[in-house]
């Protein structure tokens, strides 16, 4: 879980890692070391250091994922179920884009979320888009227990945006758009999809 973790996230530090994985800190810590002796990971320390795969690392996780679909016999429902989450994608980027840009007299500009009215507006359509993303993070959990944590993490940002922590919408490491993208990758990953 650890490795596939950091494949979809990328570089990143152990409390990324935690919270991707959904495992307590010191258990995903000792997987990292173990993983790293294995040559399957990396560790750079220092200020801007952190965790990343190796390419051994990259090509375990692909193998581990696919004999796991493979013998959980549900890649017809993961695949229908990327279907469906293509189908909102495109709508997730908008949204995204109408948090951080606005348009004021016909001129796109950053929105400093000044306007409370235009960010409650914006924030219902993440809603019922996340609303709509259940079904698919539903058909996920069903065929393999592992993409249950996304729903979660999902919920999590979007109920914390609504709460007032606005950078969980697009702007934190956990916000509703990294998670979602998280969620890109890990299907990619799973059914290997090159991303283009």
């Amino acid at each position: 879980m650890v490795l596939h973790a950091l494949r979809c996230i990328g570089f990143a530090v152990l409390a990324r890692v935690s919270d991707a994985a959904g495992l307590p800190e010191p258990e995903v810590e000792s997987e990292l070391i173990d993983l790293a002796v294995a040559g399957l990971v990396t560790h750079l320390p220092g200020d801007f250091g952190g965790w990343g795969l190796t390419e051994a690392g990259r090509a375990a996780d692909a193998e581990r994922i696919s004999a796991e679909l493979d013998t959980a016999g549900t890649r017809t429902t993961v695949a229908e179920a990327y279907d469906g989450f293509l189908v909102l994608n495109p709508e997730l980027l908008d949204l995204c884009t109408a948090w951080q840009m606005r348009s004021a007299g016909g001129v796109a500009t950053m929105n400093d979320h000044t306007d409370a009215a235009y960010d409650s507006r914006v924030l219902d359509r993440f809603t019922d888009l996340d609303r709509r993303a259940d079904v698919v993070c539903a058909d996920l959990f069903a065929a393999m227990l592992r993409f249950q944590r996304y729903r979660s993490r999902l919920t999590n940002a979007l109920t914390r945006a609504k709460s007032g922590a606005l950078d969980y919408v697009t702007d934190s490491m956990a916000s509703y758009h990294a998670v979602w993208f998280q969620l890109h990758e890990d299907l990619l990953v799973t059914l290997g999809i090159p991303r283009h």
